[in-house]
């Protein structure tokens, strides 16, 4: 009777030995999280993920709050990843400070992050990915200045507060202004929260408050796209000089008859696909770049078609697109 016991014990233990999956064959998964899922942008990111993820041979889920200011959605999907055990995440913060615990928290559960698009107050990820965004504002405010003359009263609209790529570009453009082109009188900054509609809102209220404003500054493609409805509407293509940030259809159809003066552009594939890589290294726990910048270049009707634009702007072959 013991013999009989102790072999059906034993055969019941290889058996339970038997179902469970080699750890070897089990691939690693790697959450990637954007600001939001609306925008073309972050569409493109996500096939830069994609394309490195299949390189690598790891596993990419993809996770987004419905709009990039839902702060507290972005946390609640870190916190699910958490609690998943996912092998790396990679995150574009909705804002620089309202992440930083729950991503300071995934690190400290032994889950590698790499921060993409904007920066995170807190130095503990393994990387961060992105365009140099102050430069970006730099570049922005330049030509402002150039297409201005040096002179006339300029407004900004921004995405969001809290927004670490746009507080780049904002200040960036800001500051530049004021120090390159004293002749250029700034008049205000106001948030759309990445809303197209509230942009819009936004634009006009400057041309009600400032009929002699000159230019308008869009530091992401939903404001510039804001700007540009304004602009139109008001009948006044020419007399109001837009420069806007990202590459959008419509912002490149804008470009090329004359309403938009110059866009800053990134390439939001590599973003993608460099923040991905960057985490298959972490978890094979190979070194990682502190800091990877993805580009940043102005386009205007003058090099639109340039062979170095349009590579750019193609984004190793995907469309143009804009948003981020």
């Amino acid at each position: 009777m013991d013999r009989r016991l102790a072999l059906i014990t034993l055969i019941s233990a290889a058996a339970v030995l038997g179902c469970r999956p080699r750890a070897e064959s089990v691939r690693p998964t790697i959450a990637v999280i954007p600001k939001g899922q609306v925008h073309i942008f972050w569409q493109t990111v996500r096939a830069g993920a994609q394309a490195a993820a299949e390189g690598a041979g790891v596993e990419m889920v993809w996770a987004a709050p419905q709009v990039e200011t839902d702060f507290a959605g972005q946390v609640s999907i870190v916190e699910d990843f958490i609690n998943r055990g996912v092998s790396a995440i990679v995150i574009a913060p909705s804002h620089q400070n309202a992440l930083v615990s729950v991503v300071e928290r995934a690190i400290a559960a032994g889950i590698p992050v790499v921060v993409m698009d904007s920066a995170l107050a807190s130095d503990r990820p393994a990387s961060y990915v992105a365009t140099d965004n102050r430069l970006g504002g730099v570049l922005a405010a330049r030509e402002m200045g150039r297409l201005l003359g040096g002179r006339g009263k300029v407004a900004v609209v921004g995405i969001a507060p809290g927004t670490g790529s746009g507080l780049e570009r904002e200040e960036g453009f800001t500051q530049t202004l004021q120090k390159e082109f004293p002749a250029v009188t700034f008049v205000g900054l106001q948030y759309c929260d990445s809303d197209p509609s509230r942009a819009l809102a936004v634009a006009e209220d400057f041309l009600t408050a400032q009929p002699d404003l000159a230019g308008m500054f869009g530091s992401a493609d939903p404001p510039a796209a804001g700007i540009l409805r304004a602009v139109q509407s008001r009948g006044k293509k020419g007399q109001v000089k837009i420069v806007g940030f990202d590459a959008s259809p419509l912002l490149l159809e804008a470009l090329r008859d004359g309403t938009v003066d110059a866009l800053v552009v990134q390439n939001p594939f590599r973003i993608g696909h460099d923040a991905m890589a960057a985490a298959v290294s972490a978890v094979m726990k190979k070194p990682v770049e502190k800091r990877i910048d993805t580009g940043v270049a102005v386009v205007t009707r003058e090099n639109l078609e340039t062979p170095d634009v349009r590579k750019i702007l193609g984004a190793g072959g995907r469309p143009p697109t804009g948003g981020g």
